[in-house]
């Protein structure tokens, strides 16, 4: 049996189309929702690939499949940590700044669905390492579109949940084809447009030097909107680092963080400074920041970055 464990977000769904599986079993949910390897439960002859969540965070799990005697295949571009040593485990990790898992599935596929790989990197805001895999603004938009999808505290903030995103993805073989074919397209291209409307008049909670912090309302658009505002925001001025807090169920803030496109690094190393932060260098997040710790972080946020321009 084969088992599909990937990141609801543009990058997961890119990298999963471009392998081109068959049956499988789906794990996968909204962009946040990175513990996925621990709902597999796989043994002997059984197969498990995992697509865009960090190793670092999954470990146990994965662990805990191989001593099953699962297979295991990971592709990813997160904070992996030491890599354990097994005969069942196929690792193609690479957190380089300018890669992401969409690119090493491309690497590993020999460039054999490189239009999706385009896709994928052009969603995770890698716009230079998207034009020279395919130069096409159709696609850029077309990453865009499905990353920004991926935001929400749950699938009932996104129009497409991540599993009925890659069924309507996956008899296309031509992005452009999707693009010109299929409605969901459509659907998304008109609510990123209305959402990102609501939230131009947006300014900055708190700013110092080359960075500033923006704090979102309680609704669904909103959470929607996050990674994209934050993505639209490195790209409009690639010297500041931006940290976005949305409000979540828990009482707390969701916060997601992006290294100044001029120097994408060190938002991983920021947010694991936290209990449940990750990501990797140029972009990475909190999942659950206590309200009474945000100005503690907004703080830590601006000293972080400032020091580094």
């Amino acid at each position: 049996m084969n088992f599909i464990a990937f990141n609801g977000d543009c990058d997961g769904l890119c990298a999963l189309q471009q392998l081109r599986v068959g049956d499988a079993i789906l794990v996968t949910g909204v962009k946040r929702d990175i513990n996925l390897v621990e709902r597999v439960e796989a043994g002997p002859g059984d197969e498990v690939t995992v697509l865009d969540v960090s190793f670092h965070t999954n470990r146990e799990s994965v662990l805990r499949l191989l001593a099953a005697g699962a297979r295991v295949r990971y592709f990813d571009h997160h904070h992996a940590g030491e890599l354990p040593e097994h005969p069942r485990l196929e690792a193609h990790i690479d957190t380089a700044p300018t890669i992401c898992t969409s690119v090493i599935v491309d690497r590993y596929l020999g460039g054999a669905q490189r239009a999706w790989a385009a896709v994928g990197a052009y969603g995770d805001n890698l716009a230079a390492t998207g034009r020279c895999l395919k130069d096409s603004k159709e696609l850029e938009k077309l990453g865009t579109l499905l990353n920004y999808n991926s935001y929400g505290e749950s699938e009932a903030d996104l129009f497409f949940a991540p599993a009925e995103l890659h069924r309507r993805l996956a008899p296309y073989a031509d992005p452009l084809a999707f693009i010109h074919e299929d409605e969901a397209y459509q659907v998304l291209a008109k609510g990123y447009a209305e959402d990102m409307q609501r939230a131009k008049n947006l300014k900055p909670r708190a700013a110092r030097g080359n960075a500033a912090v923006y704090v979102l309302p309680n609704e669904g658009w909103a959470r929607r909107v996050s990674g994209a505002l934050a993505n639209s925001l490195a790209r409009s001025a690639p010297a500041r680092a931006h940290a976005m807090l949305s409000p979540n169920s828990a009482g707390g803030m969701q916060v997601s963080v992006r290294a100044p496109l001029e120097r994408p690094a060190g938002a991983a190393a920021l947010c694991m400074e936290y209990e449940t932060g990750g990501g990797r260098e140029a972009a990475a997040g909190i999942n659950h920041l206590p309200m009474e710790g945000v100005g503690a972080f907004t703080g830590r946020f601006l000293e972080y970055f400032g020091k580094r321009n």
